[in-house]
């Protein structure tokens, strides 16, 4: 299926609705009962579903990373004043524009062989992807650098596929959420729901730059978060470690870190900013 979020591209999603434009569908699509499940990027599902949907599995991880993907360029260190970096994702802008202001950072949408056609014409110098997503569609050669967390701190869920169900039975009487259980990844559901939930605390949406991260190792859960506003003039960064079985309590702690340094000014300054563009 495409979605409105697939076929609006000339506007920054930020303008047309947010992450919700690639998953409506797909929830209408179920509850007609025209499809059984739904498989999304988690990164692109709303914080809050809509009464009767429920997530009811997250695939194990792929690389969560950013990836600099460019024909020209090594990574983003090698490009001169003025070059032009395209990425759809304000997070991605902060961050690049705090660590590299002589840059021009531009809007980029359309599918992945959209972008990298803008790239292959030369709208853009260098272009900013999931590296997940060009792994999965077998482009990993296309990657010329990865962007390590302590640079680019990914997305919440960025490099994790979610399942979305119907939260009533079925009426064949097949239970789909024993169905799908094999296919949930302990580590990276316990990963996500804690990025998710600082997410949920901020209200995230494409709307602001905000960025969680978890990783598992041995049996303790190490939690990274940075809000910011989009000329990464501004931003908060925090982190908290513990047992991975309390992802959503640690969630609560790593927001509460981010609080006490201003984070809810900078997200008000962040929305005041959106609201300003849309209306222009």
């Amino acid at each position: 299926m495409t979605t409105r979020g697939d076929q609006i591209l000339d506007r920054t999603l930020s303008a047309v609705g947010g992450k919700g434009l690639f998953v409506k569908e797909l929830e209408v699509a179920m509850a007609e009962g025209r499809a059984d499940l739904a498989v999304h990027s988690l990164k692109d599902v709303p914080m809050e579903l809509p009464e009767g949907f429920e997530l009811t599995a997250v695939l194990e991880r792929e690389d969560p990373r950013d990836a600099f993907v460019s024909n020209d360029y090594a990574s983003l260190d090698a490009l001169p004043a003025g070059a032009i970096v395209g990425t759809s994702s304000l997070r991605r802008q902060s961050l690049i524009a705090a660590r590299y202001p002589h840059l021009v950072i531009l809007p980029l949408r359309g599918n992945l062989d959209t972008r990298l056609s803008k790239l292959d014409r030369g709208e853009y110098a260098a272009i900013i992807l999931a590296a997940a997503g060009l792994k999965r569609l077998g482009l990993p050669q296309r990657i010329r650098a990865l962007l390590e967390p302590e640079m680019s701190l990914p997305a919440a869920g960025q490099g994790a596929m979610a399942i979305e169900i119907l939260s009533s039975a079925r009426s064949d009487g097949v239970d789909l959420r024993a169905v799908l259980a094999p296919l949930n990844h302990d580590d990276t559901a316990s990963a996500v729901l804690a990025e998710r939930k600082v997410s949920r605390i901020f209200g995230g949406s494409c709307q602001i730059p905000l960025a969680a991260f978890a990783t598992v190792q041995s049996g303790q859960l190490r939690l990274r978060a940075m809000v910011a506003t989009p000329d990464g003039k501004r931003s908060a960064h925090a982190e908290v470690s513990g047992p991975v079985e309390q992802p959503e309590y640690l969630g609560e702690q790593v927001s509460e870190l981010l609080a006490q340094q201003d984070a809810n000014a900078i997200l008000a300054a962040c929305r005041l900013d959106a609201a300003a563009n849309q209306d222009a």
